[in-house]
């Protein structure tokens, strides 16, 4: 038999890897140092409804995450947003619809109207030079916010592209490679010859209402369909399990020597990250019935009075909530760092971001998340997937561990003396 292939971390890039390689009639162990897996795709319970605690939805670049959920019987439960806006909230404490036609803010059409109204017609002018650079301009940007920067200039980057950035991937657009941003993006920007050209392109690869999607009855049950798919191919799984002295060759756990092929699933100790609060309120808001910030709001930064990135009317975005909280909105917001009296900020900055009053909180709850940036633990001895080396979300996340798997599948071991235990 071949070496067993130990798998340090149960997030999802984990068990998809170990779900694949068992398929492929390969002996996988997961170890999990907490008491649960999926890492950062957790359930809560707010007033009574199961609610996802960090990652609510998957990007549908791929068809990857889809095709996963097909195979595990998820399909029929695959759900997109209601077709509402999100809205922007402004550096100087106002607030317009989100562009439409953008992709991570970056416009299609710099000309539009709703560009006009959120960044001014004197950005909206510099933007539209981009048409008229060669190709090569950018071309070669190392990062999101250069090379929107050099194409469509400062008010785009930092009135659009910049809270888009911090709102769904958590990082600053300077520190976002352009290829995990929008893997198509550079390539489309040398065909097209402009970066509008470019965005209106991938645009009209993913029809509107596509970009995202959602699991009906939330994201954590991918978890739960992925344990119990690992426990029928005959994978062990052990939780509350520390691992360390990882090598490409074995790993210590709980004290125990382990010899096999090892696949790093979770980030080293000293791994660099930032840390990111996230808060869930449930409240009484007749002002909030006609969602008048349509799903949730990005936030520019320095916006006087608000020290949220984003917020997320939650019951207002997916239709399974909404149903499941008559008469209520959820609603979530995200923090840099660790923040104290987190449910008491997201009150004040949600009644500031929505416009309405908030008349009771029902229920909230509030949850600290370390935040590991692609590229973060890439260059590790041994293979690794997870957020660190694959990037942020769970389509980069479940195509990143697939590809690992296929590659560890073809790359499998002569038979040797199989994973064992030493002393």
């Amino acid at each position: 038999m071949p070496d067993d292939v130990l798998v340090v971390g149960g997030g999802v890039g984990g068990l998809v890897l170990a779900r694949r390689l068992a398929l492929a009639g390969r002996p996988v162990v997961v170890f999990e140092r907490s008491d649960r897996f999926g890492g950062q795709v957790a359930r809560q319970t707010v007033a009574g409804v199961d609610l996802d605690a960090a990652a609510e939805s998957f990007a549908t670049r791929g068809g990857t995450v889809a095709r996963l959920l097909t195979e595990l019987g998820l399909a029929d439960d695959i759900e997109t947003p209601l077709p509402e806006p999100a809205w922007l909230h402004r550096a100087d404490g106002s607030a317009v619809p989100l562009p439409a036609t953008g992709v991570l803010g970056i416009p299609g059409d710099p000309s539009a109207r709703d560009v006009v109204q959120a960044i001014g017609r004197r950005a909206a002018l510099r933007a539209r030079l981009d048409g008229l650079l060669p190709a090569r301009v950018g071309a070669d940007a190392s990062s999101l916010g250069e090379l929107v920067h050099r194409r469509m200039g400062r008010g785009v980057l930092d009135g659009l592209v910049a809270p888009v950035v911090r709102g769904v991937h958590s990082s600053d657009p300077s520190s976002l490679p352009v290829e995990t941003a929008s893997p198509r993006l550079r390539d489309e920007l040398r065909q097209t010859g402009s970066l509008a050209a470019a965005v209106q392109r991938i645009r009209a690869a993913a029809p509107a209402g596509s970009q995202v999607a959602a699991i009906r009855g939330g994201m954590f049950r991918l978890i739960d369909a992925l344990a119990a798919e690992c426990e029928r191919l005959g994978v062990r799984v052990e939780t509350r399990a520390e691992a360390g002295d990882i090598t490409p060759g074995g790993v210590t756990v709980n004290g125990r020597r382990l010899t096999g092929e090892v696949v790093r699933a979770a980030a080293p100790a000293d791994a660099s990250g930032r840390r990111v609060t996230l808060a869930t309120l449930v409240v009484e808001a007749s002002g909030l019935d006609t969602a008048p910030r349509g799903t949730g709001v990005l936030v520019a930064a320095g916006a006087p009075g608000v020290s949220a990135r984003a917020l997320t009317h939650v019951s207002a975005k997916w239709a399974w909530v909404g149903d499941r909280l008559p008469g209520l909105h959820a609603l979530r917001l995200s923090y840099d760092g660790a923040v104290p009296d987190a449910i008491q900020r997201a009150t004040a900055d949600a009644a500031t971001l929505t416009g309405a009053r908030i008349d009771r909180v029902v229920d909230a709850t509030s949850v600290v998340w370390q935040r590991r940036p692609g590229g973060a633990w890439a260059d590790t001895p041994e293979p690794a997937v997870g957020e660190g080396p694959a990037g942020t979300g769970l389509a980069s996340v479940v195509a990143h561990a697939e590809r690992v798997a296929a590659r560890l599948s073809v790359d499998s071991p002569e038979p040797a003396s199989g994973g064992r235990m030493e002393g």
